[in-house]
């Protein structure tokens, strides 16, 4: 196998340091760049504008005592029960947060310890295990996964209250096996009855993990082929040495930075490896793809479909809707109506991924969201876009063919084509920003 798969990326010939570079960048690893942003790593070149995504110092429209307006808005939906409120908590953090790449990352562990509210129907559970994840996105997966499966909203969702001796239930050790670590093929429905033993005990008591020894089988388990007596730590323990579960830790990122198109059996293997040898490092594996040579490699340009929580808030941050913000409630409830509800995803498996995303319906409010943005009112803001105005900012001629030429390389890295300028010059300036948010080539990142 070729030891240079993940080599990092240096600007050349064929694969130089350019806008749609610098737009790729920024919609993959975070929510969308503004002008200022893009031509400041422009001009820095991918070393530095990797390393500001990496250490949270990327955006520079974060909100002033961010971390005080995060948690008071985070506390009050926890003390009035308000679990809308909490998804616009979340969405402030999107938005307006410093280190987007760490709350894509925070989405990206939601979907994978997938838990809905639907049944949990407590916000603080919520909370805090979006804190938990949070903590944890970008450090060790065996810290995250030991945090993970002992929050109470997981154990809840999985019925863990349920597990005890003589009578387990199997819904948290077989999601704790297909989703969580090894996968499906890596464990038989054997294995999952052994570990549902040995997760016996389990439970939530005042909205706290605890381990209670009466309903524990402590009995003699058989699990992939170990034997031993078994209790819950020592079975995740077990799951985290096998080397699917690597495999599996590496595709998620994978599927997250390349999408549907993803890389090579080899590159996919590479990466597996060097998560194992580093204790399953995610900051490493994380670092490693962004500042590679295939992340910015032509065939994983524009080839993503953005998730609804990226549209959304990636389409609300290029355009720097900034002061006044589009409301986060209303921010959560279009990414709903697209498809992605926070804090409730369809099931355990989580949400859809890649082409899944895109259907007539999801596109007609795609469509209609871009729309409540340039105009204003119905995405919460009292002021409309004003296209000529924001391309006169950053130094572009308020003629139609200027704003145009400003919105595409924004938006795309890349000047309009002739088909383009002919299809949107008869439209008002608004609605030729509708048109480009609304296009297909929009919906990809």
């Amino acid at each position: 196998m070729p030891d240079d798969l993940w080599a990092a990326y240096v600007p050349a010939d064929k694969q130089p340091w350019d806008l749609k570079r610098v737009v790729h960048l920024h919609r993959r690893a975070a929510f969308a760049g503004t002008w200022g942003e893009l031509q400041r790593d422009l001009t820095d070149g991918p070393q530095k504008a990797v390393g500001r995504l990496l250490d949270g110092t990327a955006n520079r429209h974060a909100a002033k005592e961010f971390d005080t307006t995060s948690a008071l808005l985070l506390d009050a939906a926890v003390t009035q029960g308000e679990i809308g409120r909490l998804k616009a908590g979340w969405f402030y953090r999107f938005l307006l947060g410093p280190h987007p790449l760490l709350e894509k990352l925070t989405l990206l562990w939601h979907d994978h310890f997938a838990t809905a509210n639907g049944k949990v129907d407590d916000a603080g559970r919520m909370r805090r295990q979006n804190d938990t994840l949070r903590t944890h996105a970008t450090g060790k997966f065996g810290a995250l996964l030991n945090a993970s499966v002992r929050e109470p909203a997981l154990l809840f969702y999985l019925d863990a209250q349920t597990n005890r001796k003589g009578h387990a239930n199997e819904n948290l050790a077989r999601e704790l096996m297909e989703l969580f670590t090894l996968g499906v093929g890596h464990y038989t429905e054997a294995d999952v009855k052994e570990a549902a033993r040995a997760l016996t005990g389990w439970s939530v008591d005042d909205g706290q993990f605890v381990e209670l020894a009466e309903r524990h089988d402590a009995g003699e388990k058989t699990v992939l082929g170990a034997k031993g007596k078994f209790d819950g730590t020592q079975l995740v323990d077990l799951l985290l040495k096998q080397p699917a579960t690597a495999d599996r830790v590496g595709k998620k990122l994978v599927r997250q930075f390349f999408g549907d198109s993803g890389v090579s059996a080899d590159a996919a293997k590479q990466l597996a490896a060097g998560l194992r040898e580093r204790d399953l490092d995610i900051g490493w594996a994380v670092g490693t793809v962004l500042k590679s040579r295939l992340f910015f490699d032509d065939t994983n340009v524009r080839t993503r479909v953005l998730m609804p929580v990226e549209y959304v808030v990636g389409s609300a941050r290029l355009l720097e809707l900034f002061d006044p913000a589009p409301s986060t409630l209303a921010m959560a409830d279009w990414s709903a109506r697209m498809g992605q509800d926070v804090f409730d995803p369809p099931n355990v498996g989580g949400w859809p991924v890649g082409r899944k995303w895109i259907h007539s319906r999801s596109l007609i409010a795609r469509s209609n969201y871009a729309a409540a943005l340039v105009t204003g009112p119905d995405s919460g803001r009292n002021a409309a876009y004003d296209p000529a105005g924001q391309a006169k900012r950053h130094g572009f001629d308020a003629k139609p063919a200027d704003v145009l030429t400003f919105h595409h390389r924004l938006l795309f890295g890349t000047d309009p084509t002739a088909d383009t300028r002919k299809r949107l010059e008869s439209l008002e300036l608004p609605k030729v920003v509708t048109a480009l948010l609304s296009s297909p080539e929009a919906q990809l990142g």
